[in-house]
């Protein structure tokens, strides 16, 4: 299911266990991302690299893309 959620929302979720997850390339989210975001980059995405993520929270996916 995919909604769109506020700042306020991130910080609640987040609050109660949800896992952010930045899907920018390596490089960019070296740069610059959310504190305590885990980084899977969107090329990346696969059952094998999202295998350790908790089925049991929420995860809140994002991208800044300007681009």
């Amino acid at each position: 299911m995919t909604l769109r959620i506020t700042r306020e929302d991130v910080q609640r979720l987040t609050a109660d266990g949800a896992v952010l997850i930045d899907t920018l390339p390596e490089n960019e989210y070296a740069e610059e991302h959310i504190v305590g975001a885990a980084n899977i980059p969107q090329k990346m995405v696969t059952a094998q690299a999202t295998a350790h993520l908790t089925k049991d929270a929420p995860l809140i996916v994002y991208c800044y893309d300007l681009d």
